[in-house]
């Protein structure tokens, strides 16, 4: 996407949800990262509309994404030593990627469900600019090692998802950031120590601010969820056991962050279901 275009889109638009659905096509990844901050602030300076009722279409390809990086099967993302400043790049690689598509399922929350409280929305907005600045600090810190965004492939498991849960938002707050985004809570630690141990401690610093924010996304996923199930008149962990197994979700697998997930707002029976089956959100 071109200044131009953002620019005459910024001069017609000022609807969120439009303009959320405008930034999940941009395809360039720091355009898409500055874009989404920005409009996060312009929508704090009372700048931007809401019409949470609105029904929305798209007529483009979602999620705008780059040529690269290759996407392939997650298997064929291979493991690199730690000791060398490449091995460290590709995990660094892995983690920008896992944001930039953080980026996208948050802007996808905003635009394609009509019809939630308008603190839906505000509190989606809120998570697509932390995860711009998580993508942003983590090529900063890429392309201070000589690497770039793209440079190493990658894999779209968390988009597919989303496609998968894209007709009901009660199985996207169940499944994408109650489950999948909640596994980071889980992996954080151990790869912020790898990181420490092989000498990034800037990684190690970034690593640290975005278990911070993860927390806060994962209890915005859990509040809307608790939210739906109370609005549908469904018990949560029942309703969530159905979900998992109809969108077949992956099983859960120790060890997990249970300090992190309690403050993510995971109730302890839900804590004590972890690994016990594919019922444990």
């Amino acid at each position: 996407m071109t200044a131009t275009q953002t620019s005459q889109l910024n001069q017609t638009t000022t609807e969120l949800r439009q303009l959320a659905l405008f930034w999940l096509s941009v395809t360039e990844p720091v355009a898409k990262a500055d874009g989404v901050m920005q409009l996060h602030q312009a929508w704090l300076d009372d700048r931007y509309t809401l019409t949470p009722d609105a029904v929305l279409s798209s007529t483009i390809v979602i999620p705008g994404r780059p040529v690269r990086p290759l996407l392939v099967p997650p298997r064929e993302v291979r493991q690199r030593a730690m000791h060398t400043v490449e091995g460290r790049a590709a995990l660094i690689h892995a983690l920008a990627h896992i944001e930039f598509n953080a980026i996208n399922l948050a802007l996808d929350a905003i635009w394609r469900y009509p019809g939630m409280p308008r603190a839906y929305y505000v509190d989606w907005l809120l998570v697509a600019a932390e995860e711009a600045l998580h993508f942003s600090l983590l090529t900063q810190h890429l392309g201070s090692l000589g690497y770039a965004y793209g440079d190493f492939p990658a894999h779209g498991s968390l988009w597919e998802m989303a496609e998968k849960t894209q007709d009901d938002v009660l199985a996207r707050m169940a499944l994408v950031p109650r489950t999948l985004e909640a596994r980071g809570l889980d992996a954080t630690p151990a790869v912020r120590a790898k990181l420490a141990q092989a000498g990034d401690e800037r990684a190690a610093a970034i690593l640290d601010i975005i278990l911070r924010d993860e927390i806060g996304h994962v209890a915005i996923g859990n509040h809307w969820y608790g939210c739906l199930c109370a609005a549908r008149g469904l018990e949560p962990l029942s309703c969530y056991a159905e979900l998992a197994e109809r969108y077949r979700a992956p099983p859960l697998r120790g060890p997990f962050n249970l300090e992190a997930r309690r403050q993510a707002g995971f109730t302890e029976r839900e804590l004590s279901m972890l690994g016990s089956g594919i019922g444990a959100p």
